[in-house]
Order: structure tokens, then C-alpha cells, then sequence
């Protein structure tokens, strides 16, 4: 098969498209310009698709003897990423800029521009499985690797972009065995850093960030009753489940500290209470997608994991009328429109919905 391989400047990445090529495949690597910040450096393990990647990226193409390209989505990654990121903390939302980018961009225009240029498929580092369903159609499963496992962030794959697509490291049992292999291939970037946080946010202050491009308008913090008990500078600075950063004047009266339950952009309004306010007895979101095949019922038992690094919690999920319903067996703490709910069964990657509304276990009153 013609194979793209999207070499992000990591060691993984490099790795994936060794692999490809050694499964006989015509590899040919590209790199990503998502910033057009020329200048813009990484500073140890934060920040990624800077210039230092891109020409990590390069020099293990060189040493790999494959072609190697750079595209510029930069615009892309603006409109679809960074734009949504700011629209979505302006809602009173928290979006995973992750998720959307491998939606948007690495999945979705990066695919299409290959498969217009002949290309049979995309390959990259995450650690993910690819296995064929029952009927030949592609599944998404967990990675062998617990701790590396990325399949949550891959649950936004359509069934289409997975026949597409290649997870070479998805077997891998560690990634000490991928930086091993990256050492013996004399791949310079065998112990560079993983990278972490959002990729333009490299210096982690995300409150920082969405004040210069919202603003900051002071407004109220209240209690579940509504009395006011504090102010704040923005309410795009909060997020459900935050406790640090309240600045609460007003103590509660069990003298327990208090979380964020709830984001208010219209009224600027910041809501707060008790932790076990933030027990999560359902979920629910239109925005639903299927990663291969659908499942055959409307109701059905599932996992459902909400965060990344989260654990699957069992929960039985309906689908009907354009939503999905899905109510854990035992409450999710602190969950919050906007987030990413990705299905399981087993190991398999079901498929995602983004949260549009959460019911509390904990009525208001108590």
C-alpha cells in the first residue's frame, strides 16, 4: 500500500512509519505545520508542532531513506481547533482540543488530501488496535499498553477513517520497548520527551490564554441556592470540578471546601457546592458518531469513560430520537458539557458523543 505517515517530531511517530515500511509498504512521512508562529520553540516535554519538531520529523525521514513533506494546516487548525477551544470555554463548556483535532484535522483533512493523492492510508504513533469486525469491518480496540493507551482520543474515528487508517505501536506492551527500538534504529529522537498539555498552550496557563482573547468581566460566585458567596474575573477561567481559584470570601457552613458545579457564560454566573454535588447519574449529547459498525439495539450495556486517563465506568446507553442516554452504574464525578463520552465494549471503541447535559445524583435541596 501508498502510506502517509504523519511524523509528528516524536519518537513514536518515527517508530510507527519504521514499522510501515518495514511491512513493505511505500511510506512516504509529512509533518504538520499547525502554527505559522515560525519562531516558536518547545520548552522540554510542552508544546508540540513546533519548528524543533518539524525538523526532528525531518531527520528521521532522512534516516528512514523516505520522502518527507511538510503541510501547512495551520489555517485549518485555527478554525477548527483553536476557534472551537475559545467558542466552547465562551459557552460555559470544556472541549478536549484533542479530540478535535484528530477529528478535524488528522483524521479528516489530512486523510482526505491523501486519499486525493493516491495514498491507500494514514498511519501515525498512537497506541490503538485495528481489528477486523465480524462482517470485515474495521473495529478500534485498546491499546496493548494500558498507560499508553489512546483509543478514548480515537473514539471520534468514523468506521470509514479506520479502514484508512494504521496504529503500528498498537501491539507494543510498553513504550520503554518503542524507545528501545527508535535507539537500535539510530533514530535521534529514541529519548526525546513526550510531549503534554494543549500544544498552544506550551506554558500551561490555559486561564492566562482565554483572558486575552475573551476578556476578563467580573462577575458572581454562587451557592446551589443562589446567595452569593464570592467573585470572580471570568467565568471562562472555571471549569466543573474546579476546586483551586475560588477565592470564596463567604465559608460554607459545614466548613468543607467547595467545587465548581456548574458555568453560567450568559449571566457570567460561577456555581458552587459541596463535592459530592459533582456525582454525575446520567449523561446525554447529540453529537454522536459510530467507530465502525453501529450497535444493533438502541439499548445497550457499555463502559463509558469521559476523560482521557479516566476509568470505564459499566453503564447501559439508549440511542434515540438523534441522542444518546447513557446512565452509569455508580455515579461520574464531575462531568461537564462539552466533555467527550467515548462507549466501550470490552476493549472495543464503540463510539463517542460530546455532553450537551449531565443530571446530578445529588438533588439541589441536599
Amino acid at each position: 500500500m501508498r502510506v502517509l505517515a504523519a511524523m509528528s517530531g516524536g519518537v513514536d511517530s518515527a517508530v510507527a512509519a519504521a514499522r510501515a515500511l518495514d511491512a513493505g509498504h511505500d511510506v512516504v512521512g509529512v509533518h504538520l505545520a499547525l502554527s505559522r508562529a515560525g519562531g516558536t520553540l518547545r520548552a522540554g516535554s510542552r508544546g508540540c508542532c513546533t519548528i524543533e519538531d518539524a525538523m526532528d520529523a525531518r531527520r528521521a525521514a532522512d534516516r528512514l531513506g523516505i520522502p518527507f513533506y511538510v503541510w501547512d494546516f495551520s489555517e485549518r487548525f485555527r478554525d477548527d481547533v483553536i476557534e472551537d477551544f475559545v467558542a466552547e470555554y465562551s459557552a460555559g463548556r470544556t472541549p478536549n482540543p484533542c479530540m478535535r483535532c484528530n477529528e478535524r484535522i488528522k483524521f479528516a483533512a489530512v486523510l482526505e488530501k491523501a486519499l486525493d493523492l493516491g495514498f491507500d492510508a494514514v498511519c501515525t504513533g498512537h497506541y490503538a488496535i485495528l481489528r477486523d469486525g465480524p462482517s470485515g469491518e474495521p473495529e478500534l480496540h485498546r491499546a496493548s499498553d494500558a498507560a499508553k493507551d489512546q483509543s478514548y482520543v480515537l473514539g471520534v474515528l468514523t468506521g470509514e477513517q479506520l479502514a484508512h487508517t494504521l496504529f503500528p505501536l498498537g501491539e507494543t506492551p510498553s513504550k520503554a520497548l518503542v524507545r528501545a527500538e527508535a535507539q537500535a534504529r539510530g533514530l535521534t529522537v529514541a529519548h526525546k520527551p513526550d510531549s503534554h498539555d494543549i500544544c498552544f498552550i506550551p506554558d500551561g496557563d490555559t486561564r492566562g490564554w482565554l483572558a486575552d482573547r475573551v476578556g476578563a468581566e467580573r462577575g458572581e460566585i454562587v451557592d446551589r441556592s443562589g446567595a452569593v458567596v464570592g467573585s470572580h474575573e471570568g467565568a471562562h477561567a472555571f471549569t466543573v470540578g474546579q476546586r483551586r481559584g475560588l477565592a470564596i470570601g463567604v465559608p460554607a457552613p459545614d466548613g468543607r471546601p467547595r467545587f465548581v458545579l456548574e458555568v453560567r457564560p450568559v449571566s457570567n454566573t460561577v456555581v458552587v457546592g459541596p463535592k459530592e454535588a459533582l456525582a454525575t447519574a446520567a449523561i446525554s449529547g447529540q453529537k454522536h458518531t459510530w467507530a465502525g459498525a453501529a450497535p444493533v439495539s438502541s439499548e445497550f450495556p457499555c463502559h463509558v469513560q469521559i476523560r482521557a486517563h479516566a476509568d470505564p465506568v459499566p453503564a447501559r446507553a439508549i440511542v434515540g430520537a438523534g441522542t444518546v442516554t447513557v446512565t452509569p452504574d455508580s455515579p461520574l464525578d464531575g462531568v461537564a458539557p462539552g466533555q467527550t463520552a467515548v462507549l466501550y465494549e470490552g476493549t472495543r471503541v464503540l463510539g463517542q458523543f460530546t455532553i450537551d447535559r449531565t443530571v446530578s445524583a445529588v438533588p439541589a435541596g441536599v
